[in-house]
């Protein structure tokens, strides 16, 4: 609890028991008005205040100014007729406690959200003499040696140069399993060291290390608003001047009416005459309808999503994405790296010439992707870069290089057919990836990559059809024998394949429709299509800017299953504040009436502002269970 918590449940229990113990005070007239005075100042000097700061700005019409009309109001009747100042405090003391429930319910919100903001290192170490010198993470330039000693944290991203060590990343995918790394491995700032002493080459300037990165996005992440809270704002700025302008006429038009034709006050309305009674019926409806419970709640139960998500290792970059997703019926997914593992290996080689994999991994040397890379690792001797020039890699098809003073392609039967425009591809009875070789434009065989299906992709594709999405689309640059074998295993409805980067997207184009289309992609290749699907989730994309940059949804891991928990919390986010605006807006709408009719009193007023707040705000607090 803040301190500015501590004050004010203090001053909301000093004001309680002043109130409670003013009740056996035999004092009258204006003695018992200053005594009562004192808890009423002391729990609401604050809203006073707030309510002539928005008069001078001229933004009066809050809440603040309808609970001082309303209490202001209560005491000139006390003091006029009855006497009894206590409905005046208490008016104000239980909307501080209203406040109160709602700064402890924004409170425990935003920790679910500081949890991640301690992944922000304070420092780097580095070597200097033989001895180690802590240095701000911002001074140290990409390309330097910082060490990483077990219980720190990782601050800037790099490659590991010398070490072994298992990092805790639980902070940035919510997953508790402990990952192993060694020399050679990529390694992103925010993890923590845990066991073993780390050299680290730095790739990256601190800030656009993926720490940094992320806490900007959540940071910034409540800038994006729902059209559910646009709509409340909206609605908030449009209904306060309405309930003034109608309490102002319930005050003065019956009491006119009622006074000129006294035949009308019968039924309900008898007696019905005095100026007092209708002004104690406006000050409670003034009370009834202030609409705190929707401008806070609404507001909160998307905080709260979005900070439960984050803890959850789900990134969303504002509440406009939370709602998004919970109307998600469409997913068009990406194949390698998002439902397969993207960790390939040499299944076979098919050719007569011996050296087609010493062409493939020397031409395929200078590409990242995870293909190329197992071409390399299953030739498994040195790549002797001087005998390689003019390397050209041609997106969506593969490389083409000049390897030893001779013209290598490698890649998709496209690429081939590019070099080769007579050459036919003949039918293969393979289960994986080919990858075609040619030689100074000769044909001379293939390479046989395979990929596994991920564990978690069998369960996340049929829990995403439980959770509401109607249409599952996989996409792939792969053929089409193997696109077929991946999706008929994992029961996906429909599958496109042989796929350039571009072609993903006018695909994408073509689904979308009324429907919200979901595309999931690895984030590396997939950043176009990332930014034209309605949503853009990115999957195991930490240190990727790429993804980052252009998804609205960045799952910290590469598990599929995830996508499914982030639907799920949106849909139960969305759910908690529909709730809220039914409860609240009924349960005003019944004391409104209640109130003009004269039925309803000053407490069951305060019940329908605070209590349905209090209610509302426990209610959004759900989203974090």
């Amino acid at each position: 609890m803040s301190k500015k918590q501590k004050k004010n449940l203090i001053r909301i229990i000093v004001a309680a028991i002043l109130m409670v113990g003013l009740h056996f005070v035999p004092a009258e007239g204006w003695l018992r008005f200053a005594l009562y005075m004192v808890p009423y100042f002391i729990v609401g000097y604050d809203i006073i205040l707030k309510a002539a700061k928005g008069i001078r700005n001229r933004q009066p019409l809050d809440e603040c100014l309808l609970m001082v009309i309303a209490t202001i109001g209560a005491i000139a009747i006390a003091i006029v007729s009855t006497g009894d100042y206590v409905e005046a405090v208490a008016v104000m003391l239980f909307y501080q406690i209203g406040e109160w429930f709602q700064s402890f319910a924004i409170d425990k919100s935003r920790r679910s959200i500081s949890e991640l903001m301690d992944i922000r290192p304070d420092y780097a170490n580095i070597e200097v003499d033989g001895e180690l010198v802590r240095v701000d993470p911002e001074e140290v330039e990409p390309g330097s040696i910082i060490v990483c000693q077990p219980g720190e944290k990782v601050p800037i991203d790099g490659i590991v140069e010398t070490g072994t060590s298992t990092l805790d990343t639980a902070a940035l995918t919510g997953e508790s399993v402990p990952r192993s790394v060694h020399q050679g491995d990529e390694i992103i700032s925010g993890s923590i060291n845990m066991t073993g002493v780390l050299h680290i080459r730095t790739t990256k300037e601190f800030g656009e290390s993926t720490v940094s990165t992320i806490l900007d996005l959540v940071e910034n992440a409540s800038s994006r608003k729902s059209k559910s809270e646009d709509f409340i704002s909206k609605f908030a700025r449009v209904y306060t001047p309405i309930v003034v302008a109608l309490a102002v006429a319930l005050a003065i038009v019956p009491p006119i009416v009622f006074n000129i034709f006294p035949s009308l006050a019968t039924g309900v309305f008898e007696g019905s005459v005095s100026w007092s009674a209708w002004l104690y019926r406006a000050l409670i409806f003034l009370v009834i309808s202030c609409p705190c419970a929707l401008v806070i709640s609404i507001p909160l139960g998307f905080f709260g999503g979005i900070g439960a998500a984050s803890r959850a290792g789900i990134l969303i970059k504002g509440s406009n994405y939370l709602e998004a997703l919970s109307k998600a019926k469409t997913l068009v997914c990406d194949k390698t790296g998002t439902l397969t593992e993207g960790v390939f290996r040499v299944a076979k080689i098919n050719s007569d010439d011996d050296k087609v994999l010493y062409y493939a991994a020397h031409a395929e040397s200078s590409s990242p992707h995870p293909i190329s890379k197992s071409i390399i690792e299953a030739y498994g001797e040195e790549i002797n870069r001087s005998i390689i020039t003019d390397v050209e890699e041609r997106s969506g098809m593969g490389v083409v290089a000049t390897v030893d003073g001779r013209e290598v392609a490698a890649g998709n039967h496209k690429l081939i057919k590019s070099i080769i425009p007579d050459w036919e591809e003949t039918a293969v009875d393979e289960i994986g990836t080919l990858v075609h070789v040619a030689v100074d434009k000769k044909y001379i065989g293939y390479i046989v990559i395979s990929d596994v299906i991920k564990a978690t992709s069998f369960d996340a594709i049929k829990n995403l059809k439980a959770a509401g999405v109607n249409r599952i689309v996989m996409l792939t640059g792969d053929r089409q024998e193997v696109a077929e074998d991946v999706a008929a295993k994992l029961g996906i409805d429909e599958v496109r394949s042989n796929l350039l980067p571009g072609e993903k997207v006018s695909i994408v184009e073509s689904l979308l429709n009324d429907d919200v289309l979901a595309f999931v992609g690895d984030g590396v290749n997939d950043a176009p299509v990332l930014a034209r699907a309605d949503i853009g989730i990115a999957m195991g994309a930490m240190g990727s800017d790429a993804a980052i940059e252009a998804a609205d949804v960045v799952l910290m891991d590469d598990d599929p299953k995830k996508i499914v928990d982030a639907i799920r919390l949106s849909k139960k986010c969305l759910c908690i504040v529909r709730e809220n605006i039914w409860f609240a807006i009924g349960v005003k709408v019944i004391c409104l009436l209640l109130g003009a009719l004269g039925i309803a009193n000053m407490w069951m007023a305060i019940f329908a502002d605070v209590g349905v707040m209090v209610i509302a705000v426990l209610n959004a607090l759900r989203i974090l269970l």
